[in-house]
């Protein structure tokens, strides 16, 4: 039986297939939708291959298979994480993937008090310290997200590495390149900002209360 017209029929319902899947990626606004369609269109091009023996669509399907396919759960790991930290700890080991890694020396200023703000740091090991308030940083501790937030993206505090250590840091454009591919991480990362927000001011308030009892100690009887 003669299976050549079988396979050049099915090779092209294949490609009608494949190609209705590559046009409705184009009408993607979010990226995971768009992973799953082109991982959609990279199995039925690769199937469609197969009777033909075109190889290197084959060898070129798969391999595109394995990268929309990872970055697909690269991204759906990612929400999982930011909705892990909000319900939790805030931790923002989510973000390490996207970040860019520098070794800090003692006594460098990392950055200073009403300077445009760029990026957020991440503090890996070392010791920093706000300047203007004095406040230490911990190791695994955040600084400079909420700049990302503020109308002038100015720096409200300067950073100090008082012992050397390594931080890592991400640029508020990667964010908000994040924000915009999945609209799902913007929120959860929207509610982690806001959270730790809420943190930083419920710590003011508690600085000022003992602030308060302090210099009423301190008045003669």
């Amino acid at each position: 039986m003669d299976t050549s017209h079988l396979a050049e029929h099915a090779g092209t319902a294949g490609a009608l297939f494949a190609s209705i899947f590559v046009v409705a990626t184009t009408t993607m606004r979010t990226m995971i939708p768009l992973r799953v369609f082109g991982i959609l269109a990279n199995v039925v091009l690769f199937a469609t291959a197969i009777p033909i023996h075109n190889y290197l669509v084959m060898v070129v399907q798969a391999v595109m298979l394995m990268v929309n396919s990872y970055r697909l759960h690269q991204m759906l790991q990612l929400v999982r994480d930011v909705k892990k930290s909000v319900n939790s700890d805030l931790s923002m080991d989510w973000l390490k993937p996207f970040m860019t890694e520098r070794n800090c020396a003692a006594g460098e200023v990392l950055f200073y008090k009403d300077e445009k703000a760029e990026d957020m740091l991440y503090i890996v090991s070392g010791r920093f310290r706000l300047v203007e308030s004095g406040i230490e940083l911990p190791v695994g501790a955040i600084v400079g997200e909420l700049g990302m937030l503020s109308p002038s993206n100015t720096r409200t505090q300067s950073l100090e590495c008082i012992e050397a250590g390594r931080i890592l840091s991400v640029s508020y454009s990667k964010v908000e390149e994040l924000y915009v591919q999945n609209p799902a991480f913007g929120f959860y990362f929207l509610r982690l900002a806001s959270a730790r927000l809420f943190q930083n001011l419920d710590a003011l308030e508690k600085r000022l209360a003992q602030q308060i009892a302090k210099n009423a100690e301190a008045k003669p009887a």
